[in-house]
Order: C-alpha cells, then sequence, then structure tokens
C-alpha cells in the first residue's frame, strides 16, 4: 500500500469519526428530557473515552503483548526480552546512561534555577538576567543539540579549532579533547545540554513561587536575625517546597524521555544510547519489535510513578 492510499485511509477515517460524533451531538441536543440531559452527556464523553481508549489503551495493550513475542511478532518467548534487557552488556550501558541522565539532569537543573531565581530576585537588572538563562527554552533540543554539538567539536590540538570548549583548551596551554567520543564521559557532555535548556524552567517556576512567599513572614523572620543561609534554608526552600518537587519530577519525566539529544550529538554511538533512543533503534532500525517493545514498558513503568507523584503534588499546590 502506498503513501497515498495510506492518507486517503486516514482522511476517510478522521471524516467517518467526525460525522459520527457530529451526528451523536446534533440528536442528543434534539432530546428535550432526563433521558435526553443523560444522552448528551454520554454525547459528549463518549468520543473523549473512545479516542484513550484507541489511542492510548490498545496502544499499551498491544505494546505490552507485543514485549512477549520474539524480534519478528511470530513466537511468544516470555520474558525473555526483558532478561536480555538486564543482562545484555549494550543494554546495561543504556540502564546506565539513563540513570546519568535521571540522577544528575534534574538535580542539576533545579538547583540552578533555584541559585539563579534567589540571586536575581527583586535586583535593578532582573528581567534581564531571567531572560538570559530563559532564552535556551525557545530552542528545540534539536537545536540546543546542533549548538552545543559545535561547541564540542573536535580537532587535533595543532589545527585551528570550530569549537568552543576545546579553543578554550588551547588558549590554557592544554591538548583538545574529544567530548563526544570518550565514554562515559561524553554521556555527562550530552546532560550539560538538558540542563542548558531545563534550568530556564526551573528558574521561573521557582522565581514565581519565591516571589509568592508572604513577605510578612520575610520580616518576622529578618527580625529574628535570620538572613543569608539562614533565610535561605529556614525560609525560602521550606516555602517553595511544592514547587521544588513539582519541578523536580517534571525535568525527571522529560530527561526519561529525552531523544533528541542523542539522536542530533552522537546518534546514539560511543556508549551515550539511552532507553527512549534504544526503543527507537530496536523497533525501527534493527526491527526487533519484541525488544523494542520491552523497552517502551519499562520507560513506561519509570514514568509512570513520577507522574502520579507530580499530579499529586500540583493538586496540592492548586488546593492552597
Amino acid at each position: 500500500m502506498s503513501t497515498g492510499e495510506k492518507l486517503v485511509q486516514m482522511g476517510i477515517a478522521v471524516a467517518l469519526f467526525v460525522a459520527v460524533v457530529g451526528l451523536m451531538l446534533f440528536l442528543a441536543d434534539r432530546v428535550k428530557s432526563r433521558r435526553g440531559e443523560v444522552l448528551q452527556t454520554t454525547a459528549f464523553v463518549l468520543p473523549a473515552v473512545l479516542m484513550i481508549g484507541f489511542g492510548l489503551l490498545y496502544p499499551m495493550l498491544r505494546t505490552v503483548y507485543e514485549s512477549f513475542r520474539n524480534a519478528g511478532s511470530t513466537a511468544f518467548v516470555g520474558t525473555d526480552n526483558y532478561h536480555h534487557i538486564f543482562t545484555d552488556h549494550d543494554q546495561l550501558v543504556v540502564l546506565r546512561n539513563t540513570a546519568f541522565w535521571v540522577i544528575v539532569t534534574p538535580i542539576a537543573a533545579t538547583v540552578i534555577g533555584l541559585v539563579y531565581a534567589v540571586l536575581v530576585d527583586r535586583a535593578k537588572f532582573e528581567k534581564f538576567a531571567k531572560a538570559l538563562i530563559f532564552l535556551p527554552m525557545s530552542l528545540s533540543l534539536v537545536g540546543a543539540s546542533l549548538i552545543w554539538k559545535f561547541v564540542y567539536d573536535y580537532k587535533a590540538t595543532e589545527n585551528d579549532q570550530i569549537g568552543l570548549a576545546n579553543q578554550i583548551l588551547k588558549w590554557l596551554g592544554f591538548d583538545t579533547y574529544r567530548f563526544l567520543l570518550t565514554e562515559p564521559w561524553n554521556t555527562f557532555f550530552l546532560i550539560v545540554i538538558m540542563i542548558w535548556v531545563q534550568a530556564g524552567f526551573a528558574m521561573t517556576v521557582l522565581s514565581a513561587s519565591i516571589k509568592s512567599i508572604p513577605d510578612d513572614i520575610v520580616e518576622a523572620a529578618r527580625l529574628d536575625g535570620v538572613s543569608g543561609m539562614r533565610m535561605f534554608r529556614f525560609i525560602t526552600v521550606p516555602m517553595i517546597r511544592p514547587s521544588l518537587i513539582v519541578v523536580l519530577t517534571t525535568i525527571s519525566i522529560t530527561t526519561l524521555k529525552v531523544f533528541d539529544i542523542v539522536r542530533t550529538a552522537t546518534g546514539g554511538n560511543f556508549g551515550t544510547s539511552v532507553l527512549a533512543y534504544e526503543f527507537y533503534v530496536q523497533s525501527f532500525r534493527s526491527f526487533n519489535t519484541g525488544l523494542g517493545a520491552a523497552l517502551a514498558v519499562l520507560l513506561f513503568l519509570l514514568v509512570t510513578p513520577i507522574v502520579v507523584y507530580n499530579i499529586r503534588q500540583m493538586r496540592k499546590l492548586e488546593a492552597r
């Protein structure tokens, strides 16, 4: 089946869905009774339920099913794919790298954003300073990766340097360094890109939270002789704790799903692959659908508790 035929079929399916939903809503609006109210509610809710079912639940269950089958999805292999993830050397490297990303990125980005928010709070140049750190958030992760790929560009020490990082090393009298080729440190240099992007998000949320701290609490603390680091430790951090948790969990979720940076900067080579990218490689390049599905399920299991916890914290913030 050609691409054009697939697009036509997709268009017909969408048109039929819209027509059916429109007809349901029209008929529900015509009924003016108690039963009509129930019908109207069903007419509005049912399309959303169907879309969630076919667009989310069915693919999820299908992925779980495929994770227990072999590469060509021709035979049931039980938990072999999961066993492979936790025993194969290459897959263990992927899990190690993912752990590095999830541990380092949220903590570093949140700390940088928090410190920056505190330092520029109520300063004369506050708006300009915040704009500088927030600017990377306007870039796509692909764009940010391309920028840093030039920063990390490597050439031998005796050659003229394109990369800023190696040019600085050369100015300081050191040999140039293969930032994106040397394992396992290349993973941390990729993590820097995500921190650079996410620090602006952390700063924005935490700065707003800091400004919402009641002035009477701050003044009372100052009258008691609290200032500097003690003010930060005993007043600022406890008062913005819910926001800190939301920022940490949100960045953790984003980091677990990181794909663009690895794909753009290294293509997953030199020991830099992570779960999301390995899922893509196994499913769409190696056509090992069983292992790819198992990686997707594992990624889902890792993200789910963080999402649930994040939702609970956001509800607590709304209730305040």
